[in-house]
């Protein structure tokens, strides 16, 4: 069979987040680190957006997309459980992190600081202050959640934490979403306990370039 291909640059929290998956399914996997818009990107996806996935004749793009292919193709332990329930609970989160959680701790707040566009480079202090009260909310919400189990859904680590993981990694380099991850002490150390997964370690990414 021939080999999963990742593309995209490995900074990306959706890129990572397939990177997770296909670590958790023992899958092996080239990365082609690419950036938005670039030949190889636009090749698969439309509009230009990572990440994509090659794999023999077979072309996706979006990672949520990606990581079910992932998930029913290969061997491994399961990144959606089968029970239905639990399944459409999985979903529930993925479609909240990506379409909540990640408009606010990333597109808004962490690129205020790593793409702030101000004429001196730093940081978006309007666009911080704005999406704060919003995290202060999702973090609240995060840490109820997680309380019950030390995970999103049921008691095993699904694609719902996966898909978390990576936006808490970066918030929790920041000051003000360091401050909050660290007042909601449940979600700490869900955060911590996770990241010390072999699949999320072996996959973690460097810097990006010409930050810290």
């Amino acid at each position: 069979m021939a080999e999963l291909q990742l593309i995209g640059v490995p900074q990306s929290n959706f890129v990572w987040v397939c990177r997770i998956a296909c670590a958790e399914k023992g899958v092996a996997y080239t990365l082609e680190p690419a950036r938005p818009h670039t030949p190889e990107v636009d090749a698969i996806h439309p509009f230009g957006k990572i990440p994509a996935m090659r794999h023999g004749d077979v072309t996706l793009c979006e990672s949520r997309a990606i990581c079910g292919y992932i998930d029913r193709t290969f061997s491994g332990p399961p990144l959606i459980p089968a029970d239905p329930v639990k399944a459409a609970h999985v979903e529930q989160w993925v479609s909240m992190i990506n379409t909540t959680i990640d408009p606010v701790m990333v597109r808004q707040y962490l690129l205020a600081y790593f793409f702030p566009g101000t004429p001196d480079g730093s940081p978006n202090r309007p666009q911080i202050d704005t999406a704060l009260p919003k995290m202060a909310a999702q973090f609240g919400i995060l840490e109820r959640t997680v309380a019950k189990t030390g995970y999103l859904v049921g008691d095993s680590f699904t694609l719902a934490d996966i898909d978390l993981l990576p936006i808490l990694y970066y918030v929790a380099k920041l000051p003000e979403s360091s401050a909050m991850l660290d007042s909601a002490k449940g979600l700490r150390a869900y955060f911590e306990r996770h990241m010390a997964r072999p699949s999320v370690k072996e996959t973690t990414p460097p810097p990006i370039p010409g930050r810290s």
